[in-house]
């Protein structure tokens, strides 16, 4: 699945359905190159549980956990990771564990150590906005992709949205 998003806007609007499909729980990767707008998109996230403020990239503390409404998120940025070892020693594994949705931007610099993803979305700057390809990782995934797909095919019956070539433009 691909989503066109034009601008700020339309990542933080995708980010926050997209947060309503995690519905509480999940593992998400987020990749692409700086600057891509997965941050951005985090917001959009952790609207959908409540957050209004400000989101910045824990890419120097590489945990930022949000508890809100009685849901945990937790966001991750292991861009300074040097070892996937590391994610041992700032508490990884009682994250993973947890039941909330975590996001972690940089995943392959966790390789070997992280489990596959629920979704992973890879973000690509393009010349207007941002392309979103998602990527179901597990069987929870799949749902979530189709629960998404159903998402979008309701905005785009009342017009705010279109379909052209497999790509869902997200106004």
């Amino acid at each position: 699945m691909q989503v066109q998003l034009d601008n700020e806007e339309a990542q933080v609007a995708f980010g926050e359905t997209l947060g309503h499909v995690l519905q509480g729980r999940g593992l998400v990767y987020l990749e692409g190159e700086l600057g891509a707008g997965k941050t951005t998109l985090t917001r959009g996230i952790l609207r959908a549980y409540g957050h209004q403020g400000a989101v910045k990239s824990p890419t120097y503390t590489l945990v930022e956990p949000y508890e809100l409404n009685d849901q945990r998120v937790y966001h991750l940025d292991l861009y300074r990771l040097a070892d996937p070892e590391e994610l041992e020693f700032i508490g990884g594994r009682d994250v993973l564990a947890d039941d909330a949705v975590t996001i972690i931007e940089w995943p392959s610099r966790g390789e070997g150590w992280l489990p596959a993803p629920d979704l992973r979305l890879t973000l690509e700057v393009v010349a207007q906005g941002r392309l979103v390809s998602l990527a179901a990782g597990s069987d929870n995934g799949q749902r979530m992709l189709e629960l998404l797909r159903s998402k979008v095919s309701a905005v785009s019956k009342e017009g705010s949205d279109q379909l052209e070539n497999g790509v869902i433009q997200w106004k």
